[in-house]
């Protein structure tokens, strides 16, 4: 086999990314580090309404006539760690082979394919027929991006979808997703006359991670903590709640929480005592093994001005207690896999409302939108309001195509052995993809990424490698 470009670019490229604040919803600055890449290559592209871009590069000279191949990354990541996204650049970093971030999310999923794609663009040494390089926004919030996508904005139908964690794995189906905001009314009201003392409930350390990928290995929602700790003290004590502050992003599970409340000076001290102690005894007996530091510390906080009204913090309550968190079912069919689940990702208290944000997967649609309107009809009849940020449709691919077959004997060829053909229980573009543009193939692929949405992103340096030589070897096959 010919001796082919090294990673050194797509690192180097990944670094000026990392430099560069992509929160979904504001990646304007990316779009235009994307444009400014294509003009100084001199290559045709467009943008969108969305911030969508594609970058397109003409065949190899003797290729024209190939088929073209579109290369599928998206541009925002989920920003775990990080008080303000917008001006918060990524430390990374190596150990042990492997790529990981200080004290926040790394943006390897989907920077590194993302660097990979822009890394095949800039290299004229590297056979390909005629290539479309398309990066979307908002993947991790809501895939306006894909569902606003002109069904005129692709040429090709073979996609090499670089967004996929599984080192081992074509990914060719994933669930379908519905993103949810729920809105609870509030009132603010004067803090109870009498003397109060406050404290600050904080859940923390908890490991959290994807949604999807990581529902069905048992760890503890910091929602679930909360819940478990009011509840407890909902019927002994005479607590006012002032602010909530749940969870990291609406793709995530809850790693942290805090909640703030006021209780009756006389009854100060038996609470921190008693609370604190047993819900640290259940987190150790209910998930020590699976999620061993996560753990409650409740302590002195400085007074608020306000408290939200009793009836909107037990519409909360019964809410949490009525909707289902982590899987709801598992698959008849795929072995192993989560077909059904859901998971509260934020809680928020703002001025007039409680925000609370559901992400339901399945794949099966109609399962997806039945549990969707079920959590939905919950909050409503508590007065909520909801609102359909994102659905998401399921996708499953042939298995038995040519252009998998052409995907694993790749990988065969260049690794020594041939990856497994899966459907993923995490929500993908491909819906959309296959919806707007008739005929379209899809095979997604993507170096080890271990802990994605969370402070212990990571992505194994040798994988990176190893998709890199499958990916310049599909190219020319397909070319």
């Amino acid at each position: 086999m010919k001796e082919r470009p090294t990673t050194e670019r797509v690192f180097s490229i990944f670094s000026e990314l990392n430099r560069i604040p992509r929160p979904s919803h504001h990646e304007e600055l990316v779009a235009d580090y994307l444009c400014q890449f294509a003009e100084r290559l001199q290559l045709e592209y467009e943008r969108d309404a969305e911030n969508c871009v594609v970058i397109r590069k003409p065949a190899t000279p003797g290729h024209e006539t190939a088929e073209p191949i579109v290369l599928l990354n998206h541009m925002d990541m989920v920003c775990v760690g990080m008080k303000d996204p917008l001006n918060t650049s990524i430390e990374a970093y190596e150990e042990n082979g492997w790529m990981k971030a200080r004290g926040t999310s790394l943006g390897a999923d989907n920077g590194i394919g993302l660097s990979m794609a822009l890394a095949v663009l800039e290299d004229d040494s590297i056979t390909h027929g005629p290539l479309e390089v398309i990066t979307t926004t908002n993947e991790e919030d809501g895939m306006s991006g894909a569902s606003n996508l002109s069904t005129s904005f692709l040429h090709g139908r073979k996609v090499i979808n670089l967004d996929s964690e599984d080192y081992d794995t074509i990914t060719t189906g994933a669930a379908g997703a519905t993103l949810q905001f729920h809105r609870i009314p509030i009132e603010r009201q004067p803090v109870p006359a009498g003397k109060h003392r406050w404290y600050s409930i904080r859940i923390e350390g908890g490991l959290g991670g994807h949604s999807g990928v990581d529902i069905n290995k048992g760890r503890c929602s910091a929602v679930v903590a909360a819940w478990a700790v009011l509840a407890a003290i909902y019927n002994d004590y005479d607590f006012h709640v002032a602010d909530i502050h749940i969870g990291e992003a609406n793709a995530s599970i809850a790693s942290s929480g805090e909640i703030i409340i006021c209780v009756p000076s006389g009854e100060a001290a038996e609470f921190v005592k008693l609370q604190e102690e047993s819900l640290n005894e259940w987190l150790h007996e209910e998930y020590g093994q699976n999620d061993p530091n996560i753990h409650c510390n409740i302590s002195k906080c400085e007074p608020r001005e306000s408290v939200i009204n009793s009836e909107a913090f037990e519409t909360l309550m019964g809410c949490l207690e009525q909707v289902p968190q982590g899987v709801v079912k598992m698959s008849e069919v795929m072995k192993d896999t989560v077909e059904t689940s859901n998971n509260v990702g934020r809680i928020v208290t703002e001025q007039d409302h409680i925000f609370i944000s559901t992400h339901t997967r399945s794949f099966v649609d109609a399962d997806m939108e039945q549990l969707s309107r079920e959590i939905a009809d919950t909050f409503r009849s508590g007065g909520a309001t909801s609102e359909i940020i994102m659905s998401a449709p399921a996708w499953q691919e042939n298995q038995q195509s040519d252009f998998l077959k052409l995907t694993s004997d790749t990988f065969q060829d260049v690794l020594g052995w041939r990856p497994r053909m899966v459907a993923m229980h995490f929500v993908l573009e491909a819906g959309y993809f296959v919806q707007k543009y008739p005929g379209i193939e899809i095979a997604s692929i993507g170096p080890r990424i271990v802990e994605p949405h969370s402070t212990s992103e990571r992505v194994e340096l040798k994988t990176i490698d190893d998709i890199w030589q499958v990916l310049l070897e599909m190219l020319e096959r397909l070319a």
